[in-house]
């Protein structure tokens, strides 16, 4: 008996009813006479000159019965094709959970007298926040547990966590379903108790005044974008808190932040490509916002403080960004002066400012790089890293007028690690490394990078790892990931979990394909709007690369993407399907041109400037080209896992289940196609650490099981 009669039998009864769903609610192909009611139930536009008819759109309504039944459905058919594999899902969940500390506590981080961290516990799901003040050696406060908080809810994530200046208050936000939608609280850490002040519909983050009596947070309009700053006076009634800012245009979204010196707050009003921002004093909690430099179409800019003067980053006639200054009292764009200019090779991704120094986090060639300007002698310090292939971050963690800068480092072979950096010394030392557990050495890993020749010449970076003794020049099971958007690049950063495939001799290997911020801005440009289809034939010619040069074979290659990497993975299966063995879309965003056409949806209108406004001709033909739901057709497709949560704000729930029917309807072959859909979470999968464990588990047994490997 072959294994695809194995899955029909095994899942019989939750396909006959996802069949029997399907034949009434939707038609099961374009080509087929469609039943009466799928013609009432199919969705009919006219955009263009163009006749769309889309006849899975009515899975677009959750508070229709027949739709949590059809999802439901797909589910149990997922458990019923996958039992067999829950032996090897709790051997690869026992493994990943064996590598981690369980028991665990993070570096603390010194905020005036308080050091504060937090802590996870063996057994438990969530964080706990604690802090100790004066000295490492105090007792341990408690301040928040994140354990008691989740119960009862499936899901919990805390948005902000910001104690008050004087650290006698707590203002944190919780979200209790996965929709990124913020129930702000503030808490007593004096007594312990809550306040009576409760604020829903915010959005991430909450700044303080400095009277430790005001708050100013964002809250979310019907496309849940953060569109407003109030302020809010504890005590009173959230009812009556005055709205400081408003912002109109749908395509701008507000975060609020203080710069280093906690003197100001920040208001960062940007859409994709422009920013705009305000800030005010927070010595004075009457104080209204001020303009910094008004907003000017396809200039970024955002600013910190440092002493008598601003620094500003900006991309103004910088595409990869340059340093500047002004005078606190004269921000017009006149006043300012540059300090460290732009650099065709070098991106600037961050600015963190000292009294004494500022720091700059760049990208060169791919790589993340560290700079230290001291101010007193003008020389700039470019930090040494031991690896050739590597990623470094920020973690601003360390005070204003302090001389130490704290950062993260990782490599595809070093567990993260955390460094203090002696700015005037020189020195570095390690303050933690990640516990690996279950026998891991990396010296039994090895690191490569690799390029791949795009279409059109350009050449493409891969980074690659494996074990040493995987045999060289032989096919091998390997696992491509691809991302490709917003200008965000995948660094190579470690995952202990990652080693369950390792060690099973898959090689991972991460595409770094245009669309992302590999290689700079002009990296994120050739790879957005009318440049989009980069984005596809760069993970096509990396497959191939990886193909031709013996590291795989399209019998042994699975690929994995999400969100906007779930549209990669979504168009490059339509594109190239005989490449590959096994795919896994997570929350994919694969409906690109139905959803770009509604700007009722979150995030629709906020990202014309990235995919472009089908409303306009040229980018709706474009898009037709592409968007992975428009362009399935009948042909043999590899295994497909495809993943969604029920309450996702950034991908509907209804793109990956459409994209999935569809699938069902067309495809020529017999390959496992299944859809999971977490019914009691949003786009970032399971909040609770065991659970995202075993979700990947999941999602490793799928890939073994296709690649024969389950023993």
């Amino acid at each position: 008996m072959t294994k695809t009669s194995n899955y029909s039998r095994g899942g019989l009864i939750a396909v006959f009813l996802l069949l029997a769903l399907m034949t009434l609610d939707n038609c099961s192909s374009s080509s087929q006479p469609l039943p009466p009611v799928a013609m009432r139930r199919a969705k009919t536009t006219e955009i263009h000159g163009e006749v769309r008819t889309d006849y899975y759109a009515w899975l677009r309504n959750r508070d229709s019965a027949n739709v949590m039944a059809y999802l439901e459905a797909e589910n149990a058919y997922t458990d019923s094709v996958m039992k067999h594999t829950v032996p090897l899902q709790d051997t690869l969940y026992n493994e990943m959970v064996a590598r981690i500390q369980e028991t665990d506590t993070t570096v603390p981080a010194k905020d005036g007298d308080y050091y504060y961290y937090h802590r996870t516990e063996k057994g438990k799901q969530y964080e706990i926040y604690c802090r100790k003040k004066g000295s490492l050696d105090a007792p341990e406060e408690v301040i928040l547990d994140v354990n008691k908080l989740a119960a009862g809810h499936e899901f919990c994530d805390v948005g902000t966590f910001s104690p008050s200046p004087n650290h006698q208050l707590l203002a944190y936000s919780l979200d209790t379903n996965g929709s990124e939608e913020f129930t702000l609280y503030v808490k007593n850490l004096e007594t312990g108790e809550r306040l009576p002040d409760e604020i829903p519909g915010t959005s991430y983050k909450v700044v303080w005044s400095g009277d430790n009596k005001t708050l100013y947070y964002t809250t979310l309009d019907e496309i849940q974008r953060a569109g407003w700053v109030y302020r809010h006076r504890l005590g009173e009634d959230p009812e009556n808190d005055k709205m400081m800012l408003e912002e109109p245009d749908k395509a701008y979204d507000i975060s609020l932040s203080k710069t280093g010196t906690k003197k100001y707050i920040l208001a960062q009003i940007e859409s994709n490509e422009t920013s705009e921002v305000r800030y005010l004093p927070t010595s004075d909690p009457n104080a209204e916002f001020k303009i910094f430099e008004p907003r000017n179409k396809d200039v970024e800019y955002e600013i910190e403080d440092q002493g008598n003067r601003f620094l500003i980053l900006t991309n103004e006639d910088a595409p990869n960004f340059r340093l500047m200054s002004t005078p606190i009292a004269k921000t017009a764009r006149a006043n300012w002066k540059e300090l460290v200019p732009h650099n065709d090779s070098v991106k600037i991704d961050y600015v963190e400012v000292f009294k004494d120094y500022y720091v700059l986090f760049e990208r060169e060639s791919g790589l993340r790089q560290i700079a230290v300007y001291d101010i007193k002698t003008n020389t700039r310090n470019v930090l040494k890293m031991p690896e050739p292939i590597y990623a470094v971050y920020p973690t601003f963690e360390t005070e204003y007028a302090s001389d130490v800068l704290r950062y993260q480092y990782t490599s595809l072979t070093t567990p993260t690690t955390i460094y203090d950096y002696n700015m005037k010394t020189g020195k570095t030392t390690m303050m933690k490394r990640n516990f690996v557990g279950g026998g891991f050495d990396p010296d039994n890993y090895v690191a490569e990078r690799l390029f791949a020749t795009a279409k059109d010449g350009t050449k493409i970076p891969i980074s690659v790892v494996h074990r040493k003794d995987v045999p060289s020049g032989i096919a091998a099971p390997l696992l491509l990931y691809g991302y490709g958007a917003y200008g965000i690049t995948i660094d190579p950063r470690f995952s202990s979990y990652h080693l369950s495939l390792l060690d099973r001799g898959f090689v991972y290997a991460i595409a770094h394909i245009r669309g992302g911020g590999t290689m700079g801005r002009y990296w994120y440009d050739e790879g957005k709007l009318l440049n989009k289809m980069h984005t596809f034939t760069d993970f096509i010619a990396c497959a191939e690369y990886l193909i031709q040069n013996h590291y795989t074979s399209p019998s042994q290659l699975a690929i994995y993407g999400g969100s906007a990497g779930g549209m990669t993975i979504g168009a490059v299966i339509n594109m190239r399907p005989d490449l590959f063995k096994a795919a896994i879309a997570d929350v994919p965003f694969v409906d690109v041109v139905n959803t770009m056409l509604d700007p009722s949806i979150p995030l629709t209108v906020t990202e014309y400037e990235e995919w472009g406004n089908p409303h306009d001709s040229a980018y709706y033909k474009y898009m037709m080209k592409y968007s992975p739901y428009d362009n399935i057709k009948a042909q043999d497709y590899p295994a497909i896992l495809v993943e969604a949560g029920l309450n996702d704000p950034r991908v509907g729930y209804w793109e990956p289940a459409k994209f999935t029917a569809k699938l069902r309807a067309l495809k020529t072959d017999h390959n496992l196609l299944i859809l999971k859909t977490n019914m009691g979470s949003g786009h970032m999968g399971s909040s609770g650490r065991y659970d995202f464990y075993k979700e990947i588990a999941f999602e490793y047994a799928f890939l073994l099981d296709q690649m024969g490997l389950t023993h």
